[in-house]
């Protein structure tokens, strides 16, 4: 396989807005992007989301499935998020990926939007469970710094309403994604120069600026659009709390597939295709790597006289076939056809693939679907395999 996904340790919201600025929204099921406009006069109080990966996670898929490589030019990051309900949307939207670069942490904490934080009640200053506007996490000694940032390493901070989080700057530490409101709204963010200096800190020790600690990621509207006085709606994204099955999920994208085609076997570039995964188990344990083989051959053989059945013979597929997974109760796209990095391989036994069941949500069923672009154009083939991933 050469998707590979994980999903966040962490993730919460910050509100800007004077009356959530000690919110804490960690158990929240929604992350937003959101412009409050004050009750007395156009001030618009912006809110920022804040996720983070584990280490360890990040680890493993670098240094056992890329080798401890992040070559941008065969591999691919991306940080997803997917679209809830919005509200009031204007219609062009940036949105910004960097890395945080608070090297003291934060935390989720347990509260959820609308929960009443302590300076509710006590009128203190006093910070709520886990990470605010305000503070990093319940310790009022931990505010997010205002001052202090150094140009063009860090910054932060926010005019209306100081606070929000310290982050990167520069070249290679900013993703982007740009939208109009009537396009697909889900987040994709391409974040492979910011992965790739977490693999420089965890494998070679680097500093600033080839080499970061991973202390997650903030997701942010371009501070002009904050502080431009102008609402630009709302934004909501499903969190890690969320009981759909759409949480935020950091995906890597490779290209693992090797062809080669044995002996005089046919290649079918045209024609009637048959296709069948014969090793299909149906039920595959989540922390398991799986190969799925493929019987190809054309579904109607050319008559012949042979002392053996043509219906035997095994043919390949050409080297421009892909796969792609589904969920089977949505239909929504888990594995796209990636002309890039969803090649089916071949080699002496005939073509295949390989799928890391860690990658997927437990307790779902899955449907493969298979594409082959050969003389005919572009083939779609649904024959209705499906697997589950269990716990």
């Amino acid at each position: 396989m050469a998707y590979y996904s994980i999903f966040p340790e962490k993730d919460t919201t910050l509100y800007s807005h004077p009356d959530r600025i000690h919110m804490n929204a960690g158990r929240d099921e929604i992350l937003e992007l959101v412009e409050e406009k004050s009750t007395t006069g156009n001030i618009y109080y912006t809110s920022r989301i804040l996720i983070k990966f584990d280490n360890q996670e990040i680890k493993d898929v670098i240094e056992n499935k890329l080798s401890k490589i992040i070559d941008p030019n065969h591999t691919k990051v991306s940080l997803n998020l997917y679209a809830g309900e919005n509200k009031s949307l204007t219609q062009g939207h940036i949105i910004e990926a960097y890395p945080l670069s608070e090297s003291m942490g934060w935390e989720e904490g347990t509260q959820r939007y609308n929960a009443i934080p302590p300076s509710t009640t006590t009128g203190s200053n006093q910070a709520a469970n886990g990470a605010t506007w305000v503070y990093r996490n319940e310790n009022t000694s931990s505010a997010w710094p205002v001052t202090g940032f150094i140009p063009g390493i860090n910054t932060g901070s926010y005019t209306t309403s100081p606070g929000g989080g310290v982050w990167y700057t520069g070249a290679n530490f900013r993703a982007e994604h740009s939208f109009y409101a009537d396009d697909d709204l889900d987040l994709d963010l391409d974040v492979t120069s910011i992965v790739q200096k977490f693999s420089a800190s965890y494998y070679q020790s680097a500093a600033y600026p080839t080499g970061i600690i991973n202390n997650g990621f903030i997701i942010k509207k371009p501070t002009v659009t904050e502080q431009d006085g102008f609402g630009f709606g709302e934004l909501q994204y499903f969190s890690s709390n969320t009981h759909t099955i759409y949480p935020p999920k950091l995906t890597f994208k490779w290209d693992d597939s090797s062809y080669t085609n044995y002996g005089s076997s046919v290649t079918l570039n045209s024609g009637d295709i048959f296709l069948s995964l014969h090793n299909n188990k149906a039920k595959f344990q989540r922390k398991s790597k799986q190969r799925f083989r493929l019987t190809t051959r054309k579904r109607y053989p050319d008559r012949t006289f042979t002392t053996s059945s043509n219906y035997l013979e095994t043919s390949y597929l050409p080297e421009t076939s892909y796969y792609s997974v589904r969920d089977a109760e949505t239909d929504e796209v888990i594995i796209p056809f990636d002309t890039s990095y969803t090649k089916l391989s071949a080699n002496s036994e005939g073509m295949y693939f390989d799928l890391w069941m860690e990658g997927f949500q437990p307790e779902r069923y899955y449907k493969i679907m298979f594409r082959i672009d050969n003389n005919d154009g572009i083939n779609i083939h649904d024959e209705d395999y499906f697997f589950k991933v269990v716990r």
